[in-house]
């Protein structure tokens, strides 16, 4: 029901444009590995989809208090959002066996790689997270780019403005030839950085080769985000592959809003 009701006003806000919608299956389980520009993707993309998504999410959005906490429960509900305790040393095995669970289901997976939100608008390198969970699910990952949510809704702001966002849907991305091997590092992040480099081909970021908590607590000491990257280093992109020659897409001058589903 809360779904029902969010939707109209948040494609209202938002007017989505989404390219790629024809690369999510219909049915059976698949894990989607999007950016992460600020707390509206988890709102906004199960709302476009016609089949439901679960993320995971952190267990304080559950429990607010007052006007802000009741909305985010509601929301983070209403969308499908499963509560993990992400503190301690087991936190991390907790998300990847409920991710495990969803797709066993045959349902359909969120998950953002970078572990945490953009703090600047560039792409950060992945967590291997989603690499184990495609190698021991044998789901496809399906890379998702978030378009323009950050400028929708920056950090400390806890009301979006209303304005176009989009959505581009990449081609699924079969890790089948490794199955098997989860338990190797080394193929771990190759698979993580295979994710990361379709991200920064769809979403035209920029690419920062450290990890998003740590350009965060950078940030938090003083630095500022030119200084937050390594020193006398160029454009980088995951896995040291070329860098791919694109922008951040922008809609068509016909490219219409797309319902919610």
């Amino acid at each position: 029901m809360k779904r029902v009701l969010a939707g109209p006003l948040l494609r209202g806000m938002f007017r989505p444009w989404v390219r790629g919608m024809e690369n999510i299956p219909t049915e059976g389980a698949a894990i989607l590995a999007s950016n992460h520009l600020a707390v509206i993707d988890s709102f906004v993309l199960p709302l476009i989809l016609s089949r439901k998504i679960r993320f995971i999410g952190k267990a304080e959005y559950f429990t607010g208090t007052g006007i802000k906490g009741r909305l985010t429960s509601g929301f983070m509900r209403g969308v499908g959002t499963i509560p993990v305790d992400r503190g301690g040393g087991k936190a991390s095995e907790g998300a990847l066996r409920t991710g495990l669970a969803v797709l066993e289901a045959g349902d359909l997976f969120g998950i953002y790689p970078e572990g945490t939100r953009s703090p600047d608008g560039r792409l950060y390198r992945g967590k291997t997270g989603v690499a184990r969970l495609a190698l021991e699910s044998g789901a496809p990952v399906i890379p998702v780019a978030m378009i323009g949510t950050d400028v929708a809704q920056p950090i400390g702001t806890v009301m979006p403005k209303p304005m176009r966002i989009g959505i581009v849907v990449g081609a699924p991305l079969d890790f089948s030839r490794y199955k098997g091997m989860e338990n190797d590092r080394f193929i771990l992040r190759s698979v993580t950085d295979e994710i990361m480099y379709a991200l920064m081909s769809l979403s035209g970021q920029e690419y920062v080769d450290i990890y998003a908590a740590t350009a965060k607590a950078r940030i938090a000491a003083g630095h500022t985000p030119d200084e937050v990257a390594p020193v006398d280093v160029g454009p980088t992109a995951p896995g040291g592959r070329p860098v791919p020659s694109v922008q951040v897409p922008v809609p068509a001058e016909d490219e219409g809003e797309t319902p919610v589903g």
